[in-house]
């Protein structure tokens, strides 16, 4: 018995002094441009790109945030506002589930909005429903994201 917890205390002892595994970046974690965007409701789809904007989505290993501002230049009344958003997700193989906490629509908050992503390279495309009933939003959109380098 002596022998068994003399090994078990070394055992204890080795582990304690290991070094921690490096955890594994998954392939969705950075900085990411939007670069294109449709929108599909029944046999319709219709871009929702808007040069005018750039849109951003920062994801790192437990939450996601996007911010939109205008690029134009506008200072009066064409000017588009600022938006931004985020929370917790989720990613179980390709299936990326965003739990939208904060939004500058208050309407969007609490929805969860669920999405097929693919990585190739420097792109993501995230295609899923985005359905908010409260404001009649029932719809099938494509984002096509572009990772932002250092």
């Amino acid at each position: 018995m002596k022998i068994f917890m003399a090994c078990l205390a070394v055992l204890f002892v080795a582990v304690s002094c290991s070094q921690p595994s490096e955890k594994v970046q998954l392939p969705i974690i950075g900085t990411w441009e939007l670069i294109s965007a449709t929108s599909t409701s029944g046999d319709t789809t219709t871009s929702t790109f808007n040069p005018k904007l750039k849109m951003i989505k920062i994801i790192n290993p437990t939450h996601f945030a996007f911010l939109s501002h205008d690029i134009s230049g506008a200072k009066d009344s064409t000017a588009i506002p600022f938006s931004g958003g985020g929370g917790p997700y989720t990613l179980v193989d390709s299936v990326y589930t965003e739990h939208l906490d904060y939004f500058t629509t208050k309407e969007w908050e609490g929805g969860k909005f669920e999405f097929v992503v693919k990585i190739s390279g420097d792109t993501l495309i995230q295609n899923g429903v985005e359905k908010v009933e409260k404001l009649g939003i029932d719809h099938i959109i494509v984002e096509k994201y572009k990772r932002i380098k250092n």
